[in-house]
Protein backbone atom coordinates (compact mmCIF):
# COMPACT_ATOMS: atom_id res chain seq x y z
CA UNK A 1 0.00 0.00 0.00
CA UNK A 2 1.43 3.19 -1.13
CA UNK A 3 1.59 6.19 1.79
CA UNK A 4 -1.38 8.34 -0.26
CA UNK A 5 -3.64 5.16 -0.07
CA UNK A 6 -2.69 4.25 3.44
CA UNK A 7 -3.58 8.48 3.97
CA UNK A 8 -6.86 7.86 2.42
CA UNK A 9 -7.66 5.03 4.30
CA UNK A 10 -7.06 7.25 7.86
CA UNK A 11 -8.96 10.49 6.77
CA UNK A 12 -12.20 11.13 5.88
CA UNK A 13 -14.20 12.45 2.33
CA UNK A 14 -13.47 15.95 2.39
CA UNK A 15 -9.88 15.67 3.35
CA UNK A 16 -9.05 12.98 0.61
CA UNK A 17 -10.09 16.05 -1.89
CA UNK A 18 -6.85 18.27 -0.48
CA UNK A 19 -4.28 15.39 -2.59
CA UNK A 20 -5.10 17.10 -5.64
CA UNK A 21 -4.71 20.34 -4.42
CA UNK A 22 -2.66 23.41 -3.42
CA UNK A 23 -2.20 25.10 -0.10
CA UNK A 24 -1.66 28.69 0.88
CA UNK A 25 -0.41 29.45 4.14
CA UNK A 26 -1.22 32.97 5.15
CA UNK A 27 -3.77 35.58 4.15
CA UNK A 28 -1.95 38.66 4.16
CA UNK A 29 -1.21 40.81 0.90
CA UNK A 30 0.65 38.28 -0.84
CA UNK A 31 -1.53 35.32 0.20
CA UNK A 32 -4.55 37.02 -1.10
CA UNK A 33 -2.93 37.69 -4.12
CA UNK A 34 -1.70 34.75 -5.08
CA UNK A 35 -5.07 33.09 -4.01
CA UNK A 36 -6.66 35.30 -6.92
CA UNK A 37 -4.16 34.20 -9.53
CA UNK A 38 -4.63 30.58 -8.77
CA UNK A 39 -8.69 30.98 -8.93
CA UNK A 40 -8.07 32.79 -11.87
CA UNK A 41 -5.67 30.16 -14.01
CA UNK A 42 -8.47 27.33 -12.30
CA UNK A 43 -5.93 25.86 -10.04
CA UNK A 44 -7.75 24.20 -6.86
CA UNK A 45 -6.72 25.33 -3.68
CA UNK A 46 -7.12 25.71 0.03
CA UNK A 47 -6.17 28.86 2.10
CA UNK A 48 -5.24 28.68 5.27
CA UNK A 49 -3.90 31.73 8.45
CA UNK A 50 -3.02 31.63 11.85
CA UNK A 51 -4.71 34.66 12.58
CA UNK A 52 -8.89 35.14 13.41
CA UNK A 53 -9.00 37.32 9.99
CA UNK A 54 -7.19 38.31 7.08
CA UNK A 55 -5.03 41.22 6.12
CA UNK A 56 -1.86 39.77 7.42
CA UNK A 57 0.85 42.40 8.92
CA UNK A 58 -1.86 45.14 7.64
CA UNK A 59 -4.58 43.35 10.16
CA UNK A 60 -2.21 42.29 13.34
CA UNK A 61 0.99 44.04 13.02
CA UNK A 62 1.31 47.77 12.37
CA UNK A 63 0.43 50.72 13.95
CA UNK A 64 -2.84 52.51 14.31
CA UNK A 65 -0.89 55.54 12.89
CA UNK A 66 0.85 54.23 9.70
CA UNK A 67 0.64 54.59 6.50
CA UNK A 68 2.25 52.46 2.97
CA UNK A 69 5.41 54.62 2.05
CA UNK A 70 5.05 53.42 -1.31
CA UNK A 71 2.27 55.04 -3.17
CA UNK A 72 -1.53 53.79 -3.52
CA UNK A 73 -0.83 53.04 -7.51
CA UNK A 74 2.02 51.00 -7.48
CA UNK A 75 0.40 49.11 -3.99
CA UNK A 76 -2.82 48.14 -4.97
CA UNK A 77 -3.28 45.05 -7.27
CA UNK A 78 -3.25 46.54 -11.10
CA UNK A 79 -6.59 44.29 -11.58
CA UNK A 80 -8.39 46.37 -8.40
CA UNK A 81 -7.64 49.89 -8.21
CA UNK A 82 -8.29 51.37 -4.54
CA UNK A 83 -10.82 53.94 -4.43
CA UNK A 84 -10.23 57.25 -5.52
CA UNK A 85 -11.32 58.49 -2.55
CA UNK A 86 -7.96 56.95 -1.05
CA UNK A 87 -5.14 58.94 -0.53
CA UNK A 88 -1.54 58.92 -2.28
CA UNK A 89 -0.24 56.90 0.79
CA UNK A 90 -3.10 54.99 2.45
CA UNK A 91 -3.76 54.58 6.02
CA UNK A 92 -3.65 50.75 7.69
CA UNK A 93 -7.51 51.22 8.39
CA UNK A 94 -7.21 51.85 4.31
CA UNK A 95 -5.49 48.70 3.78
CA UNK A 96 -7.54 46.73 6.08
CA UNK A 97 -10.65 47.95 3.41
CA UNK A 98 -8.92 47.54 0.65
CA UNK A 99 -7.82 43.68 1.24
CA UNK A 100 -11.09 42.89 2.61
CA UNK A 101 -12.84 44.56 -0.21
CA UNK A 102 -10.09 42.18 -2.71
CA UNK A 103 -11.38 39.29 -0.98
CA UNK A 104 -14.60 39.86 -1.50
CA UNK A 105 -14.80 40.91 -4.97
CA UNK A 106 -12.92 37.70 -5.66
CA UNK A 107 -14.95 35.51 -3.83
CA UNK A 108 -11.40 34.41 -1.89
CA UNK A 109 -12.98 33.97 1.37
CA UNK A 110 -15.29 30.58 0.92
CA UNK A 111 -11.65 28.93 0.87
CA UNK A 112 -9.79 30.70 3.52
CA UNK A 113 -9.82 28.96 6.80
CA UNK A 114 -9.25 31.10 10.26
CA UNK A 115 -7.46 30.45 13.11
CA UNK A 116 -4.96 27.16 11.58
CA UNK A 117 -1.59 27.35 12.40
CA UNK A 118 0.49 25.08 11.11
CA UNK A 119 3.32 23.21 12.81
CA UNK A 120 4.53 21.09 10.09
CA UNK A 121 5.18 20.43 6.77
CA UNK A 122 7.08 17.83 5.14
CA UNK A 123 7.49 15.72 1.89
CA UNK A 124 6.05 12.66 1.36
CA UNK A 125 5.77 10.02 -1.25
CA UNK A 126 4.60 10.01 -4.80
CA UNK A 127 5.50 13.89 -3.97
CA UNK A 128 3.15 14.94 -2.01
CA UNK A 129 3.37 17.28 1.51
CA UNK A 130 1.92 16.33 4.71
CA UNK A 131 0.41 19.12 6.37
CA UNK A 132 0.15 19.03 10.32
CA UNK A 133 -2.08 21.75 12.25
CA UNK A 134 -1.85 22.53 15.70
CA UNK A 135 -4.85 20.77 16.85
CA UNK A 136 -3.23 18.02 15.25
CA UNK A 137 -5.24 17.60 12.21
CA UNK A 138 -2.81 16.27 9.04
CA UNK A 139 -4.02 16.74 5.41
CA UNK A 140 -1.93 15.94 1.80
CA UNK A 141 -1.98 18.61 -0.56
CA UNK A 142 -0.54 18.08 -3.92
CA UNK A 143 1.80 21.48 -3.44
CA UNK A 144 1.93 24.31 -0.66
CA UNK A 145 2.61 28.05 -1.31
CA UNK A 146 4.06 29.96 1.90
CA UNK A 147 2.81 32.96 1.74
CA UNK A 148 3.29 33.64 5.92
CA UNK A 149 5.29 36.94 5.48
CA UNK A 150 8.48 38.07 7.22
CA UNK A 151 7.60 40.70 9.51
CA UNK A 152 6.48 38.84 12.21
CA UNK A 153 9.70 36.76 13.65
CA UNK A 154 10.99 39.96 15.88
CA UNK A 155 15.17 40.49 15.92
CA UNK A 156 16.10 41.81 19.30
CA UNK A 157 19.66 43.75 19.64
CA UNK A 158 21.59 42.48 22.56
CA UNK A 159 22.80 45.09 24.89
CA UNK A 160 25.58 45.45 28.09
CA UNK A 161 24.10 46.28 31.21
CA UNK A 162 20.51 46.36 32.59
CA UNK A 163 17.40 48.89 31.91
CA UNK A 164 15.14 50.10 34.78
CA UNK A 165 12.33 50.95 32.23
CA UNK A 166 10.80 49.62 29.57
CA UNK A 167 12.05 47.90 25.70
CA UNK A 168 9.86 46.69 23.32
CA UNK A 169 9.86 45.44 19.77
CA UNK A 170 8.73 48.20 17.15
CA UNK A 171 5.57 44.91 16.01
CA UNK A 172 4.75 46.04 19.95
CA UNK A 173 4.37 49.83 19.69
CA UNK A 174 0.55 50.13 18.37
CA UNK A 175 -0.56 53.52 19.43
CA UNK A 176 0.89 56.91 20.15
CA UNK A 177 -0.14 56.62 23.97
CA UNK A 178 2.63 53.90 24.95
CA UNK A 179 5.07 57.05 23.83
CA UNK A 180 3.17 60.08 25.39
CA UNK A 181 4.98 61.96 28.30
CA UNK A 182 8.21 59.37 27.71
CA UNK A 183 11.71 60.20 26.91
CA UNK A 184 11.54 57.75 24.10
CA UNK A 185 15.05 56.18 22.51
CA UNK A 186 14.35 54.26 18.89
CA UNK A 187 16.82 51.58 17.56
CA UNK A 188 16.96 51.87 13.62
CA UNK A 189 16.93 54.09 10.62
CA UNK A 190 14.36 51.96 8.65
CA UNK A 191 10.56 53.03 7.91
CA UNK A 192 8.99 51.61 11.21
CA UNK A 193 11.96 53.35 12.99
CA UNK A 194 11.63 56.83 11.52
CA UNK A 195 7.77 56.41 11.65
CA UNK A 196 8.39 55.63 15.49
CA UNK A 197 10.35 58.59 16.35
CA UNK A 198 8.67 60.93 14.48
CA UNK A 199 5.27 60.02 16.57
CA UNK A 200 7.49 60.28 19.91
CA UNK A 201 8.57 63.55 18.77
CA UNK A 202 5.27 64.97 18.60
CA UNK A 203 3.97 63.47 21.94
CA UNK A 204 7.28 62.29 23.70
CA UNK A 205 9.08 64.19 25.78
CA UNK A 206 12.08 63.53 24.14
CA UNK A 207 12.98 60.75 21.31
CA UNK A 208 16.47 59.68 20.76
CA UNK A 209 16.96 58.40 17.34
CA UNK A 210 20.11 55.84 17.77
CA UNK A 211 21.74 55.35 14.13
CA UNK A 212 24.62 52.56 14.00
CA UNK A 213 24.91 53.88 10.72
CA UNK A 214 23.50 57.00 8.72
CA UNK A 215 20.69 56.49 6.14
CA UNK A 216 19.79 57.97 2.75
CA UNK A 217 16.38 59.67 3.63
CA UNK A 218 14.11 59.95 0.85
CA UNK A 219 10.86 62.25 0.37
CA UNK A 220 7.60 60.13 0.25
CA UNK A 221 7.06 63.10 -2.34
CA UNK A 222 8.37 65.18 -4.88
CA UNK A 223 6.95 68.09 -6.48
CA UNK A 224 3.65 67.07 -5.48
CA UNK A 225 4.18 63.63 -6.97
CA UNK A 226 4.88 60.69 -4.65
CA UNK A 227 8.43 59.56 -5.40
CA UNK A 228 7.75 55.98 -6.70
CA UNK A 229 5.41 56.94 -8.97
CA UNK A 230 7.95 58.96 -10.78
CA UNK A 231 9.88 55.59 -11.58
CA UNK A 232 9.54 54.00 -14.78
CA UNK A 233 9.36 50.85 -16.63
CA UNK A 234 12.24 51.55 -18.57
CA UNK A 235 14.26 52.89 -16.02
CA UNK A 236 17.38 51.19 -15.39
CA UNK A 237 18.87 51.07 -11.72
CA UNK A 238 21.76 54.25 -12.13
CA UNK A 239 19.33 56.11 -13.67
CA UNK A 240 16.74 55.72 -10.68
CA UNK A 241 19.66 55.90 -8.74
CA UNK A 242 20.60 59.48 -10.01
CA UNK A 243 17.32 60.47 -9.88
CA UNK A 244 17.14 59.57 -5.91
CA UNK A 245 20.37 61.04 -5.33
CA UNK A 246 18.86 64.58 -6.74
CA UNK A 247 15.54 65.04 -5.15
CA UNK A 248 17.91 64.36 -1.87
CA UNK A 249 19.61 67.31 -2.93
CA UNK A 250 16.74 69.11 -3.54
CA UNK A 251 14.62 68.23 -0.39
CA UNK A 252 16.90 67.90 2.29
CA UNK A 253 20.30 69.19 1.25
CA UNK A 254 23.22 67.13 2.16
CA UNK A 255 23.51 65.22 5.32
CA UNK A 256 25.93 67.45 7.33
CA UNK A 257 23.10 69.92 7.22
CA UNK A 258 21.76 67.55 10.30
CA UNK A 259 24.52 66.47 11.58
CA UNK A 260 24.41 62.58 9.88
CA UNK A 261 27.56 61.81 8.28
CA UNK A 262 27.10 60.84 4.84
CA UNK A 263 25.99 57.24 4.16
CA UNK A 264 28.86 55.09 3.35
CA UNK A 265 26.44 52.98 1.03
CA UNK A 266 25.07 53.46 -2.81
CA UNK A 267 21.91 54.46 -2.15
CA UNK A 268 19.19 50.91 -2.91
CA UNK A 269 22.36 48.86 -1.81
CA UNK A 270 20.18 49.07 1.07
CA UNK A 271 16.33 49.52 1.98
CA UNK A 272 15.76 52.95 1.61
CA UNK A 273 14.01 55.06 4.21
CA UNK A 274 10.96 57.36 2.74
CA UNK A 275 10.53 60.06 5.47
CA UNK A 276 10.08 63.63 5.43
CA UNK A 277 9.66 63.99 9.22
CA UNK A 278 12.87 62.94 10.87
CA UNK A 279 15.38 65.54 9.19
CA UNK A 280 11.78 68.16 9.59
CA UNK A 281 12.43 67.03 13.64
CA UNK A 282 15.89 66.97 13.83
CA UNK A 283 15.79 70.87 12.51
CA UNK A 284 13.42 71.29 15.56
CA UNK A 285 15.29 69.88 18.01
CA UNK A 286 12.26 67.35 18.48
CA UNK A 287 14.82 64.77 17.24
CA UNK A 288 18.56 63.75 18.48
CA UNK A 289 20.38 61.84 16.49
CA UNK A 290 23.13 58.77 18.62
CA UNK A 291 25.42 56.46 17.41
CA UNK A 292 24.98 52.85 18.74
CA UNK A 293 24.24 51.82 21.97
CA UNK A 294 27.33 51.19 24.25
CA UNK A 295 25.46 49.82 27.15
CA UNK A 296 22.67 50.70 29.43
CA UNK A 297 22.96 51.83 32.57
CA UNK A 298 19.84 51.57 34.76
CA UNK A 299 17.93 54.62 33.66
CA UNK A 300 20.20 56.30 31.18
CA UNK A 301 22.14 55.17 27.85
CA UNK A 302 25.63 55.40 27.28
CA UNK A 303 26.52 55.55 23.22
CA UNK A 304 29.38 54.77 21.50
CA UNK A 305 30.28 58.58 21.22
CA UNK A 306 31.06 58.33 25.05
CA UNK A 307 27.57 60.59 25.09
CA UNK A 308 24.83 59.64 27.80
CA UNK A 309 21.19 60.55 27.45
CA UNK A 310 18.45 59.35 29.88
CA UNK A 311 15.69 57.44 28.70
CA UNK A 312 12.07 55.44 29.57
CA UNK A 313 11.16 53.71 26.64
CA UNK A 314 13.36 51.35 24.56
CA UNK A 315 11.81 50.66 21.32
CA UNK A 316 13.86 48.43 18.92
CA UNK A 317 12.83 48.71 15.08
CA UNK A 318 15.55 46.04 14.25
CA UNK A 319 13.81 44.48 12.09
CA UNK A 320 13.00 40.41 11.45
CA UNK A 321 13.82 37.67 10.93
CA UNK A 322 12.74 35.57 7.57
CA UNK A 323 11.40 32.22 9.07
CA UNK A 324 9.78 28.83 8.42
CA UNK A 325 9.57 27.65 11.87
CA UNK A 326 7.01 24.48 10.59
CA UNK A 327 9.75 23.47 8.40
CA UNK A 328 12.18 20.57 8.29
CA UNK A 329 15.89 21.46 8.65
CA UNK A 330 16.23 19.85 5.12
CA UNK A 331 13.94 22.71 3.74
CA UNK A 332 15.38 26.03 5.85
CA UNK A 333 16.96 27.66 2.83
CA UNK A 334 17.49 30.83 4.38
CA UNK A 335 20.77 32.32 4.24
CA UNK A 336 20.32 35.78 6.41
CA UNK A 337 17.33 37.87 4.92
CA UNK A 338 17.75 35.82 1.70
CA UNK A 339 15.44 32.41 0.43
CA UNK A 340 17.19 30.96 -1.79
CA UNK A 341 15.36 29.77 -4.41
CA UNK A 342 14.77 30.65 -8.04
CA UNK A 343 12.80 32.93 -9.78
CA UNK A 344 11.15 34.38 -6.54
CA UNK A 345 9.74 30.84 -5.05
CA UNK A 346 10.95 27.45 -6.74
CA UNK A 347 13.67 25.14 -5.18
CA UNK A 348 16.15 22.56 -7.65
CA UNK A 349 15.25 19.76 -5.74
CA UNK A 350 11.89 19.47 -4.44
CA UNK A 351 8.97 20.11 -6.42
CA UNK A 352 5.52 21.24 -4.58
CA UNK A 353 6.73 23.91 -2.02
CA UNK A 354 7.06 28.06 -2.99
CA UNK A 355 8.59 30.69 -0.87
CA UNK A 356 6.77 33.43 -2.47
CA UNK A 357 7.09 37.51 -1.02
CA UNK A 358 10.15 36.95 1.24
CA UNK A 359 11.94 39.44 -0.44
CA UNK A 360 11.89 43.17 -0.07
CA UNK A 361 11.60 45.50 -3.45
CA UNK A 362 11.32 49.07 -3.51
CA UNK A 363 7.75 49.48 -4.82
CA UNK A 364 4.50 48.33 -3.69
CA UNK A 365 3.65 44.54 -3.62
CA UNK A 366 0.47 44.95 -5.12
CA UNK A 367 1.39 45.60 -8.48
CA UNK A 368 4.07 43.22 -8.18
CA UNK A 369 1.88 40.49 -7.45
CA UNK A 370 -0.37 41.17 -10.39
CA UNK A 371 2.79 40.56 -12.72
CA UNK A 372 4.25 37.52 -10.53
CA UNK A 373 0.82 35.75 -10.66
CA UNK A 374 0.53 34.94 -14.23
CA UNK A 375 3.85 33.72 -14.68
CA UNK A 376 4.10 31.55 -11.03
CA UNK A 377 0.72 29.53 -12.07
CA UNK A 378 1.60 28.85 -15.90
CA UNK A 379 5.03 26.98 -14.02
CA UNK A 380 2.17 25.43 -11.56
CA UNK A 381 0.97 24.19 -14.56
CA UNK A 382 4.30 23.59 -16.46
CA UNK A 383 5.39 21.45 -13.50
CA UNK A 384 2.72 18.91 -13.90
CA UNK A 385 3.98 18.27 -16.98
CA UNK A 386 7.31 17.41 -15.75
CA UNK A 387 8.97 14.82 -13.29
CA UNK A 388 11.73 17.35 -11.75
CA UNK A 389 11.56 20.77 -10.21
CA UNK A 390 10.60 24.19 -12.25
CA UNK A 391 13.52 24.98 -9.99
CA UNK A 392 16.14 22.55 -11.58
CA UNK A 393 15.12 23.94 -15.06
CA UNK A 394 15.37 27.83 -14.08
CA UNK A 395 19.09 26.65 -12.87
CA UNK A 396 19.75 24.37 -16.18
CA UNK A 397 19.05 27.69 -17.83
CA UNK A 398 21.76 29.56 -16.25
CA UNK A 399 19.59 31.79 -13.35
CA UNK A 400 21.97 31.99 -10.13
CA UNK A 401 20.38 31.82 -6.70
CA UNK A 402 19.64 35.41 -5.42
CA UNK A 403 22.11 37.26 -3.17
CA UNK A 404 19.98 39.77 -1.49
CA UNK A 405 16.98 40.17 -0.92
CA UNK A 406 16.70 43.43 -2.40
CA UNK A 407 15.22 44.02 -6.11
CA UNK A 408 14.27 46.82 -8.13
CA UNK A 409 10.72 46.14 -9.20
CA UNK A 410 11.18 47.91 -12.51
CA UNK A 411 13.12 45.09 -13.28
CA UNK A 412 11.47 42.43 -12.21
CA UNK A 413 8.78 44.04 -14.42
CA UNK A 414 10.89 43.75 -17.20
CA UNK A 415 12.05 40.43 -16.73
CA UNK A 416 8.25 39.20 -15.81
CA UNK A 417 6.97 40.59 -19.65
CA UNK A 418 10.30 38.74 -21.50
CA UNK A 419 9.33 34.81 -19.63
CA UNK A 420 6.07 35.72 -20.77
CA UNK A 421 6.36 36.48 -23.62
CA UNK A 422 8.99 33.81 -24.36
CA UNK A 423 7.62 31.06 -21.87
CA UNK A 424 7.73 28.66 -24.93
CA UNK A 425 12.19 28.73 -24.20
CA UNK A 426 11.34 27.65 -20.69
CA UNK A 427 8.58 24.86 -21.60
CA UNK A 428 11.18 23.86 -24.22
CA UNK A 429 13.93 23.30 -21.66
CA UNK A 430 11.59 21.98 -19.23
CA UNK A 431 10.73 19.00 -21.45
CA UNK A 432 14.76 18.40 -21.72
CA UNK A 433 14.82 18.61 -18.26
CA UNK A 434 12.48 15.85 -17.77
CA UNK A 435 13.81 13.75 -20.01
CA UNK A 436 17.29 13.77 -17.98
CA UNK A 437 15.37 12.84 -14.78
CA UNK A 438 12.28 10.47 -15.60
CA UNK A 439 12.14 8.73 -12.51
CA UNK A 440 12.62 12.10 -9.98
CA UNK A 441 10.38 12.28 -7.13
CA UNK A 442 10.91 14.35 -3.99
CA UNK A 443 13.03 12.49 -1.22
CA UNK A 444 10.47 12.08 1.69
CA UNK A 445 11.26 13.26 5.25
CA UNK A 446 10.25 11.68 8.44
CA UNK A 447 7.84 13.03 10.98
CA UNK A 448 8.20 16.11 13.41
CA UNK A 449 10.76 14.10 16.14
CA UNK A 450 9.95 17.22 18.22
CA UNK A 451 7.68 20.18 19.13
CA UNK A 452 8.88 22.88 16.82
CA UNK A 453 8.02 26.73 17.93
CA UNK A 454 4.44 27.28 15.84
CA UNK A 455 3.41 30.18 13.59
Amino acid sequence: MSCIEGAKSSINATDIDTIDKHLIIGAGFVGLGMAQALQAADISYDQVDASDDIGGNWYHGVYETAHIISSRKVTQFTHFPMPDTYPDFPSAQNMRDYLNAFADHFNLRRRIELKRTVTYLRPIADNHWEVTFADGEQRIYKGVLLCNGHHWCKRFPTFEGTFNGEIIHAKDYKRPDQLRGKRVLVIGGGNSACDIAAEAARVGAKCILSLRESVWFIPKSFAGVPVSDLVQWWMPEWFQRLMAYTIIRLTFGSHAQYGLPKPDHQIFKKHPTLNNEVPYYIKHGRIVIKPAIRQLNGGTIEFVDGSVEACDLIVCATGYYVAYPFLPPELQRVKGPVVKCYSGAFLDDYKGLYYIGSGQARGGVGSLISAYGQFFTRCLKLQDEINPPIGLVFQTMGQSLPKTHLSDPQNIFRQLTLANIFFNRIVKKARQVDAQYPNFSNPPLPQQQQKLEVL
